[in-house]
């Protein structure tokens, strides 16, 4: 069984790296181009891998925590990719969609009861508990949008950034726990998230104020001659 976990660890760490290095391309290339597909898919599947393996890893070893932290992350880049197929009102939302949606409101019920039962022994039930919250309030969100489509055309745009850079932030957070062993447990679990929250609401305002400057000058009536 030792065998057994120290490959999947490896390839684990493999998806992980791959995540880590390939996201900041697809951030740096144009948007919706063909290199920021490229790469965007690269993560998305890195992405995948690192939850399925982080689930064999939680079944042979590290126990439940993980596991819902794997379901967690998972969920940021799985309706990160989805979205892409919900542009418009016409574009429903699927079986996988309403699946996943409801998983994650289960894993993060389950965070949260874990994160308020570990408080009782130990401050590091934080981590949980703002997990567990996080994953309630998205999937709550998706669900609403699955049923009332937003009536902003670019919706779909901020929720595939936003959805995107969560992923990683969690493959941040993944790196930090790791290797970062310098700062407290609560500390190493969160900062990613504290400032990658900041970085998504200040880069997601910077795009709304661009495409509403852009669907005002279009709409201006041109002077009667």
């Amino acid at each position: 069984m030792n065998d057994i976990f120290k490959v999947v660890l490896i390839i684990h760490i493999l998806f992980g790296s791959v995540a880590l290095f390939v996201a900041p391309a697809a951030m740096l290339t144009g948007k919706g181009g063909l290199w920021h597909r490229r790469w965007g898919k690269v993560f998305f599947w890195a992405i995948t891998g690192v939850a399925i393996t982080a689930v064999a890893l939680s079944l042979i070893r590290s126990g439940l925590f993980f596991l819902l932290v794997a379901v967690f992350s998972f969920y940021l880049a799985l309706t990160g990719y989805r979205i892409l197929y919900r542009k418009t009102p016409q574009q429903r939302a699927g079986k996988v969609d309403w699946t996943a949606a409801s998983a994650m409101i289960l894993g993060s019920l389950a965070l949260v009861t874990h994160g308020v039962y570990g408080m009782l022994t130990s401050s590091f039930g934080i981590v949980a508990i703002v997990f567990g919250v996080i994953g309630l309030w998205l999937a709550a969100s998706d669900m609403r949008e699955f049923l009332h489509h937003p009536a902003d055309k670019m919706a779909w745009w901020y929720s595939h950034m936003t959805r995107m850079l969560a992923a990683y932030i969690a493959t941040l957070t993944a790196f930090s726990v790791v290797n970062m062993k310098f700062l407290p447990p609560v500390t190493r679990w969160l900062w990613p998230t504290v400032i990658g929250t900041a970085g998504i609401v200040i880069w997601t305002r910077h795009y709304r104020r661009k495409f509403t400057g852009r669907r005002a000058a279009t709409n201006v009536a041109l002077p009667s001659i």
